[in-house]
């Protein structure tokens, strides 16, 4: 006799592992996708020889990005259409077929293409991949309220999302140095829309099994059916500005991309003429992941002890040190200058794990502020603006890292073949540009942020929250895949 599965009084199947394992299946189809963005700079100036070009279509393309994600959240939120499954699920699926071709799009190899219509195939391709992204990725982060309203629930999902992110930015970190390179260090373009177009496939996968094993649990009808409040881009901006705690958080976050993204371009031309050997250096970051994996687990406990805001702003100053000592750089010695490297580089990725891990539990606190100031909770308003300089800053920090390697020598069409003192410039660029970082995360954070343990406790009690509830709360519903892998 076949057995009846049990069914929660809501007639739904019960929370389980099953949806903590599909939940993460759709974060690692995700950054199936989203990984390789690290390598577009590599791809773009070596292969197709767009150095400057590059740079600035980059600003071009990721001022689209920043208004992408709340203009099609915002298509997302008004479409009222009955769906078989469920909206999100519906518009996840739509993305994962898109993201099949969309990531190859931004990797279509033609160098012998006049300059024009480079510029044509990069922007072209990228609106292309970032519409289906963003299509598979808001509605993704939308789901995790709506999978299940109880705290711990939300937390282990939002645990095992981290999973399905370190996972599906581990893999290709690893393997496609080994893939995409020859043995002379040389980018292979070829090969890196063949592993574009294999890893969409793989994301599609990882969305379908998400999308069969999910199970819907909370009534979204009366949400969808609020009338909101006309968007005034001036009057958001003004309320943002008032909010110290949104934009020292912002700061700091911009300061953190701007560090792990401007400096991709540097790290992989020192990998490839400094120490020549590019293929190690995903396992070298891979290393440097294992600080951050470490802290995680003790994250809650720390923050407890310790606060948020004090947390984070300890891990800005291991950045800070960090970044101080990648200035140690021994050219006549490279074997020497490559455990220097990893040894600093652990330090930075700790402190960067630090922070990172409560960043946008401290986004929550700011919308909080919001609220305790001003009576008004606005965190459409908090969240979209933060996303929006969190996209500038991705696309504004390589630009200029860019820029800067040209001027100190870098000609991407020598490819993995730059002159040795131009190498070293570049260690010297990599150094700077994580020194920088941790210097805007710490300003951010213990300069302008002015929410220390004692006024957070000060404004939950004035609210009326319980802190340890909300802490959990905030760390499982503000998270996204632009995680610091």
């Amino acid at each position: 006799m076949k057995k009846t599965p049990a069914l929660d009084s809501t007639g739904k199947r019960p929370f389980g592992i099953r949806d903590s394992v599909a939940y993460a299946a759709g974060d690692l189809g995700c950054n199936m996708s989203f990984a390789l963005k690290g390598t577009m700079s590599i791809f773009w100036t070596q292969f197709m020889g767009m150095d400057l070009w590059y740079a600035l279509l980059l600003i071009v393309v990721q001022v689209w990005d920043a208004i992408n994600d709340p203009l099609i959240g915002s298509i997302i939120d008004s479409d009222k259409r009955n769906y078989k499954k469920n909206k999100f699920l519906s518009y996840i699926w739509l993305g994962s077929i898109g993201l099949i071709v969309g990531g190859a799009c931004c990797f279509l190899p033609f160098p012998n293409a006049e300059p024009w219509a480079k510029a044509i195939i990069f922007i072209a391709g990228y609106v292309v991949w970032d519409a289906f992204y963003t299509v598979a990725n808001v509605p993704y982060g939308s789901l995790l309220s709506l999978i299940s309203n109880d705290v711990k629930d939300r937390a282990s999902l939002s645990a095992w999302r981290s999973v399905g992110s370190i996972f599906g930015n581990m893999l290709p970190m690893v393997i496609l140095p080994f893939i995409i390179y020859d043995s002379e260090d040389n980018l292979i373009g070829e090969r890196v829309f063949i592993a574009a177009l294999i890893m969409g496939v793989l994301g599609f996968i990882c969305f379908q099994f998400m999308i069969r094993n999910t199970e819907i649990r909370v009534n979204t009808e009366v949400a969808l059916s609020e009338e909101r409040e006309k968007f005034n881009v001036f009057k958001a901006f003004g309320n943002f500005i008032k909010n110290r705690p949104a934009v020292g958080a912002t700061i700091a976050a911009m300061g953190m991309f701007i560090g792990m993204q401007g400096a991709t371009t540097a790290v992989t031309v020192i990998f490839q003429s400094y120490y020549n050997n590019v293929k190690i250096s995903g396992i070298v970051q891979l290393f440097a992941m294992i600080p951050i994996v470490c802290f995680t687990p003790l994250a809650r406990k720390m923050v407890a002890k310790y606060g948020k805001k004090e947390l984070a702003t300890f891990g800005s100053i291991c950045s800070m040190v960090a970044g101080l000592g990648l200035f140690i750089i021994t050219p006549n010695n490279v074997g020497l200058d490559l455990i220097l490297y990893i040894v600093f580089q652990l330090i930075y990725s700790l402190g960067l794990g630090i922070y990172s891990t409560v960043s946008w539990a401290m986004m929550g606190d700011a919308i909080d502020y919001n609220e305790w100031k001003t009576g008004k909770r606005e965190e459409g308003t908090v969240y979209s603006l933060h996303s929006f300089f969190r996209k500038l800053a991705q696309g504004i920090g390589p630009s200029l890292i860019l820029i800067i390697m040209v001027a100190f020598g870098y000609v991407g069409a020598n490819e993995g073949n730059q002159l040795f003192d131009v190498a070293v410039n570049m260690r010297y660029i990599v150094a700077a540009t994580f020194m920088f970082s941790a210097l805007l995360q710490f300003i951010g954070l213990a300069l302008v942020y002015n929410l220390d343990k004692k006024t957070l406790a000060e404004m939950n009690t004035a609210l009326g929250r319980d802190v340890e509830a909300d802490d959990v709360l905030t760390y499982t519903t503000a998270e996204d895949s632009d995680n610091l892998v």
